[in-house]
């Protein structure tokens, strides 16, 4: 760490300018807002803990997420392929000599957890508190010595968004605890599973490994969960402006509220699956044993517990696939195997639209908006969970514009969000 004020002074005359242009990844045109939002993320340290221009702190930033291939595979211990985007949770932070985290994410409450290594707390169940806490004793679990912090975060990740704003801050929690307490010695793949474990055993979500892999290692990466504690991490280098596309994230106007039950019914009904043959997940049993023993899971389990897991096989599978598209340089390939992961989402996987829903069907219009826009070019899917949120559009730049307006006229101006791939993941920005 440094005083805030040497900070200021090296991002003045541009040592940080490297930095901040990538993980922007907006090159020297993004640099102007990039050292602006570092000095108002410090003055609003200062003034949200009292600080003067003498104390100490560190710049750390965690990257949203976006999921390519592997639709709902990564708590099956299956593959995902995902990248990091230029988009992230941004802090400044430093020790507060107590036992006490005070974590302030700018526009919300400060939430401020005392370390007691009790354990979970039913009152914080879905909570930022309890991330703070999760992360925390994870740390503590690991053998490591935590004590109090205050932290001040600016996010663009925004909530709801597909983009796991979620995970994104778990990994900020982790670099933060890591750099601070840690020596640094925690690696990316550990910093992500504490954050699977935060997310699974405190915040109540039974998520899986995927969108904390993807934030806190970097780039586009191709992952294999068949081995939980050593998953097989592929580095792709994945150039879309070169190939002539844009990423495009795409709000569909509804949100995420009331719909942990949905999300939950997913791993819940593919591991039903599982446990008809005595296996936990997916992953544990053989795509042609479900297939030969169709009808009576039919009777045990349901037909959307079995097409469900239909998708799974099909989406793990892709996750390969594309991969070898990717480096090979057939974009061809890789942009239809896209389309065909979203139809499967679709069709077998049914995470467009919650249960019942009628009137409300928005990520079914963003995505009818997005085919239409796109005129049998590029490639659109489902993003993430479902259900609410986002989808996920690969659009020619020659059409970019053209595609933004057609989307935006249906669901709302801001509504499409062009964005590229980080190459790096969780990070200690200064010093």
């Amino acid at each position: 760490m440094t005083e805030i004020s040497a900070l200021l002074q090296a991002l003045e005359e541009g040592k940080l300018d490297q930095t901040l242009s990538t993980l922007s990844c907006r090159g020297e045109a993004g640099l102007p807002a990039a050292r602006a939002r570092v000095a108002a993320l410090t003055e609003g340290y200062r003034k949200a803990f009292g600080k003067g221009a003498e104390a100490q702190a560190a710049i750390l930033s965690a990257p949203g997420r976006t999921e390519i291939c592997g639709n709902h595979t990564d708590h099956q211990r299956g593959r995902v392929l995902a990248a990091a985007v230029n988009l992230d949770f941004l802090a400044c932070a430093a020790p507060n000599g107590t036992n006490t985290i005070r974590f302030q994410s700018e526009g919300w409450p400060m939430v401020e957890v005392t370390l007691d290594g009790d354990g979970p707390r039913d009152g914080e169940k879905e909570s930022t508190y309890a991330l703070v806490r999760g992360m925390a004793d994870r740390v503590a679990q690991l053998g490591y010595s935590v004590g109090g912090f205050d932290a001040y975060a600016v996010s663009d990740v925004l909530p709801g968004s597909g983009l796991s704003s979620s995970a994104a801050c778990e990994v900020l929690l982790g670099v933060i605890l890591n750099h601070l307490f840690c020596q640094d010695k925690l690696d990316p793949v550990a910093i992500a599973q504490m954050g699977q474990y935060a997310e699974n055993v405190y915040f109540g979500k039974p998520s899986g490994l995927m969108d904390q892999m993807a934030s806190s290692v970097g780039g586009a990466v191709a992952i294999d969960f068949g081995d939980p504690d050593k998953p097989l991490i592929r580095p792709m280098k994945v150039d879309l402006n070169a190939q002539g596309y844009a990423l495009c994230i795409i709000d569909s106007g509804a949100d995420h509220a009331d719909l942990t039950a949905e999300y939950a019914a997913i791993p819940q009904e593919m591991k039903a699956v599982a446990a008809f043959f005595g296996k936990e997940v997916l992953h544990e049993v053989a795509e042609e044993e479900v297939f030969a023993n169709i009808p009576a899971l039919r009777k045990e389990v349901g037909d959307r517990a079995v097409l469900r897991a239909l998708h799974f096989y099909a989406d793990d599978k892709r996750v390969a696939q594309e991969a070898d598209a990717l480096e090979q340089g057939d974009f061809d390939a890789f942009l239809a195997l896209v389309k065909e992961s979203g139809q499967s989402s679709w069709m077998y996987l049914q995470n467009i639209a919650p249960a019942g829903a009628v009137r409300e069907q928005a990520m079914a219009v963003a995505l009818a908006a997005a085919q239409r826009a796109l005129n049998g070019r590029g490639a659109f899917r489902v993003h993430g969970g479902g259900f609410a949120g986002t989808i996920q559009a690969f659009v020619p730049l020659d059409g970019l514009e053209a595609f933004r307006s057609q989307v935006e006229a249906v669901l709302g101006q801001g509504a499409c969000h062009v964005l590229s791939i980080r190459p790096v993941g969780g990070a200690v920005v200064w010093p």
